[in-house]
């Protein structure tokens, strides 16, 4: 359990190397300190009262844990406090990653506008508001309405993580506002070998993610392993494809959008399907996601880095689809329509997932809202003209002038002297 809370930590800097590619060369910093950032808002409170409000007994109708049961974590520092065998303050450093991720997940919507600290102000408030009551929800299996209540299939958090940061991404948006310029000057990925590389963390790190959510190294983990695998290598082809009939031709960002796509569908599903099963969800997840990235230009929403099209759009395929290919013979033991389970399975599905969308549409509405009355959430024209980064921190990515005072082999260039003309290296 801890290798596999060290792996999901990791998903946070492939997140932000992921995102960071994606954005102009002038809000990179920018964006990969509204994803780090969660660390230091998400991370603390969730000692102080996140774990309480996603685990601890149930006050009410499987809705809410009770926030004064864990506090300060101060209970659960006894070698005694366990749960078959496992320390529970081992679960607790687990899921600390689960909520610190999936509200950096929401920044990837809103990026070169909003302002930083008004950004801080609301990942507080919407972890508190929206990501711990519906972590309870899910990941409680012993209390939550959803997990216990209605039997809902979510083995990882296709519905607590990805389906309600989705939505929470498209109503940011829609309230922030478009980006100056967009949809016809919007900013192409400054860097596609960083977007490249934060993929490859996010898929090694998702296997603590995944896996690690059967609590112990066991059958559950090893199939829910390999499912993410190959679930995540179809989305690829199923995006690719895609690319291919449509523009003409596959892209590296494509690839990569591919990877997390699957990763996303997958995660609900991946101790409830078999391999075959695993394979359809990723290829069908690829091609939807794919379509649904361009959700935005025909509806009307600046989401920046795809948020809503690759983890709304990925987490409602992946959450419906247990309703058709789960096996009663996976470690989930649910069965669906395809597997002689018949239509229940399904409409349990779906009514979480409407749940998910609802609760977190209508709290982060609310949420965002009185940040924007309070601090506002947009960044001045000037520094979303001049860049974010330099508004925001006064800081800078890429610092070009300085690469001319570079030594090569140890040695320095001579000064220029007066009156001679100095050559400065293209950006």
């Amino acid at each position: 359990m801890l290798t596999s809370s060290a792996l999901v930590l990791l998903m946070t800097p492939g997140l932000a190397l992921f995102y960071g590619g994606q954005a102009h060369a002038k809000s990179v910093l920018n964006m990969m300190m509204m994803v780090f950032s969660t660390f230091a808002t998400v991370g603390v409170l969730w000692v102080i009262v996140g774990y309480s409000l996603a685990f601890g007994d149930d006050v009410g109708g499987g809705l809410l844990g009770n926030p004064a049961q864990y506090f300060m974590l101060s209970s659960l520092l006894s070698e005694t406090v366990q749960t078959d065998g496992l320390p529970d303050i081992a679960f607790a450093a687990f899921q600390a990653m689960f909520a610190i991720l999936t509200v950096g997940l929401i920044a990837g919507a809103v990026a070169n506008r909003m302002k930083f600290n008004s950004w801080m102000v609301f990942s507080l408030l919407w972890a508190l508001v929206v990501y711990f009551p519906i972590a309870h929800w899910v990941f409680d299996l012993d209390a939550g309405w959803i997990a216990n209540g209605i039997g809902a299939v979510d083995f990882a958090g296709g519905t607590a993580v990805h389906i309600n940061a989705g939505m929470a991404a498209l109503v940011l948006a829609l309230i922030l506002g478009k980006r100056k310029g967009w949809p016809n000057d919007s900013a192409r990925p400054h860097n596609l070998t960083m977007v490249m590389l934060g993929a490859g963390l996010l898929w090694f790190g998702w296997f603590g993610f995944n896996a690690g959510s059967a609590a112990v190294a066991n059958f559950a983990a090893s199939y829910a392993f390999l499912n993410t695998v190959v679930a995540t290598c179809t989305a690829i082809c199923g995006w690719l494809i895609i690319e291919q009939v449509r523009d003409g031709k596959p892209t590296s960002l494509g690839a990569a959008s591919g990877i997390v796509a699957g990763l996303v569908a997958i995660t609900p599903a991946c101790a409830a399907v078999t391999p075959l099963g695993a394979m359809a969800i990723g290829f069908i997840a690829g091609l939807a996601c794919a379509f649904g990235v361009g959700l935005k230009y025909r509806l009307g929403f600046d989401d920046a880095f795809d948020v809503v099209g690759v983890h709304l759009v990925g987490g409602l395929v992946g959450t419906l689809l247990i309703g058709f290919f789960a096996w009663e013979g996976s470690p989930a033991g649910a069965g669906g329509v395809f597997y002689g389970g018949g239509w229940g399975q399904l409409g349990v599905q779906a009514v979480a997932a409407l749940a998910v969308i609802a609760y977190s549409g209508i709290l982060t509405a609310v949420i965002a809202l009185i940040v924007k009355a309070t601090m506002g959430l947009r960044v001045d024209e000037d520094s979303e003209a001049v860049g974010i980064d330099e508004g925001e921190h006064a800081e800078a990515g890429y610092d070009f002038l300085g690469m001319n005072n570079r030594t090569t082999n140890g040695a320095t260039p001579p000064p220029v002297t007066s009156g001679a003309t100095q050559t400065v290296d293209a950006p």
